[in-house]
């Protein structure tokens, strides 16, 4: 399988999550979940994925400070837009991925327990993109993703154009995909905190 290599270098997320454990999927349902699961889930890595991998991230990380493992499926999720609403659909997978949170289609649960249906929704009345609330404390944190100092290669539009109108030759293929994963890898690797904006 090959793929651009900086995808190994994404800080992954590493995650307990009580029902892999009882049903012995991993011990003690602990596992981490990485940028290449991600891209895996989503069909293709692109500056949306990539953001909403850094809010879910960036947001554990304050909600389960000092070394803590974040505790998936233990997360109600709030989407700011409506999920037919531009890149929100693509945003709220990618999360609810990571913390297990799901829409009515998600897992019931077992005797009531460990569900995670019921815990993503959208349209939501916040002030930032997405809210992520710990079920076991009511703990919440709002978080914005904003990768506009990062821009795209100026050579990017034109040959975007043209493999549109599939009249790209071969090499100006691959050369939009090493451009386009390259403002991915800027992203990714960035101060987190030029990117990512948190509040409690």
């Amino acid at each position: 399988m090959n793929y651009p290599s900086f995808f190994d270098e994404v800080e992954s997320v590493k995650v307990q999550d009580k029902l892999s454990g009882f049903l012995g999927a991993f011990d003690k349902g602990i596992y981490t979940i990485s940028y290449l699961d991600c891209v895996k889930l989503a069909g293709h890595s692109c500056p949306t994925v990539a953001g909403a991998y850094l809010m879910a991230r960036e947001a554990l990380k304050e909600l389960y400070p000092n070394g803590e493992i974040a505790q998936r499926g233990g997360f109600k999720v709030e989407m700011r837009d409506n999920k037919a609403d531009g890149v929100t659909g693509v945003i709220a997978t990618t999360i609810s991925f990571i913390t297990g949170a799901s829409d009515d289609a998600g897992f019931k649960g077992i005797a009531g327990n460990m569900n995670r249906n019921n815990l993503l929704n959208y349209g939501a009345s916040i002030s930032k993109e997405v809210r992520l609330t710990r079920l076991d404390n009511n703990q919440s944190i709002e978080v914005d993703y904003n990768p506009s100092s990062i821009m795209p290669s100026p050579d990017m539009q034109p040959l975007m154009g043209k493999m549109m109108k599939n009249m790209a030759s071969e090499d100006e293929k691959i050369e939009f995909g090493k451009l386009w994963q390259e403002r991915v890898k800027k992203i990714l690797l960035a101060d987190s905190t030029t990117l990512i904006t948190i509040s409690k």
